[in-house]
């Protein structure tokens, strides 16, 4: 049976093992989607296209709210975006092909240190996003190596994406 007017929930991808399973990063991105979907009615718009062992984020994300009791005609996946950027392109198109109004709410989720700029880049391309609550998924504490690393990285992208989204918008397409 589906719904009117269902809520959509972006859900942005996370690397792969190797062998195509999820990371605990993914797995927690799609806990908390599942978690914030269970007192509502949505859309999960699953977006990654990044492959391992052929297999790529959304097929695997799809693959896990399938198996958690999600319907498929609640699971739109898109499978081609190769990074942040792209996925905030390619899930625009997505949500212009559902009808979605500007002014619809637009759930997103993804881990904390990638929240900035994933809420930003969708506010810049015209959508009212906002966060859903992150559900840690494991209890073991990242590296301050590791956390360095992705602070540095997210500081170095949010201009150079935002920019580009700028860019998009004011171009003609």
């Amino acid at each position: 049976m589906q719904v009117n007017n269902p809520e959509p929930v972006i859900i942005f991808g996370a690397a792969l093992l190797p062998d195509g399973q999820p990371t605990p990063a993914l797995r927690a991105r799609i806990h908390s989607a599942l978690a914030y979907g269970a007192k509502r009615q949505v859309t999960y718009i699953v977006t990654g296209g990044v492959p391992q062992s052929g297999l790529t984020e959304a097929a695997v994300m799809a693959r896990l709210l399938h198996s958690a009791g999600v319907p498929e005609w609640q699971i739109v996946a898109e499978s081609s975006a190769t990074d942040t950027f792209d996925s905030i392109v390619l899930c625009s198109a997505i949500l212009k092909r559902l009808g979605i109004a500007r002014n619809t709410p637009v759930a997103m989720v993804t881990s904390p240190y990638h929240v900035p700029r994933c809420f930003l880049l969708l506010r810049l391309a015209g959508w009212q996003a906002h966060a859903i609550p992150f559900v840690q998924h494991t209890q073991r504490p990242m590296r301050l190596r590791t956390k360095l690393h992705r602070i540095a990285h997210e500081t170095l992208a949010i201009p150079w994406d935002a920019l580009l989204v700028l860019v998009w918008r004011i171009v003609p397409r």
